[in-house]
């Protein structure tokens, strides 16, 4: 037996879910439903080894810092990825509240993403360079 949710959603357009995973959107306008795209489109993204990302700065600790990539996920920038060059304490290259740089350079098994700022960094100078 289907069995399907239907939800209506602040850009007005109306978002219904079939088990099967079929998501079917309806809006009034086409504004809407780009809208609501989008919206979907963030609550369901996932991160991608090797794309770039602007995060802000969770949580630092003694090893490195825990970034936001987007809402909901969470990374490790270690302390040995912040520089080109040896750091000695995270809080010489970012505090709480940072907004940084990053390039996801693994996802292990269990979900938990790996974060590189000199990777990011390198990358956005060789663009700058050409």
């Amino acid at each position: 037996m289907a069995c399907s949710t239907a939800r209506k959603w602040p850009t007005g357009a109306k978002i219904d879910i079939e088990d099967t995973g079929r998501v079917t959107v309806m809006a009034a306008n086409l504004d809407s439903l780009q809208r609501c795209r989008a919206m979907i489109e963030e609550l369901t993204q996932e991160a991608e080894i090797g794309k770039n990302y602007r995060g802000k700065v969770k949580k630092v600790t003694d090893f490195g810092a825990f970034v936001e990539i987007f809402p909901g996920t969470d990374g490790l920038l270690h302390i040995s990825e912040m520089a080109d060059r040896r750091v000695e304490k995270v809080a010489d290259i970012c505090v709480e509240g940072d907004d940084v740089l990053v390039k996801c350079i693994d996802i292990d098994p269990s979900g938990r993403i790996r974060l590189s700022r000199k990777a990011a960094l390198a990358e956005a100078l060789a663009a700058t360079s050409r």
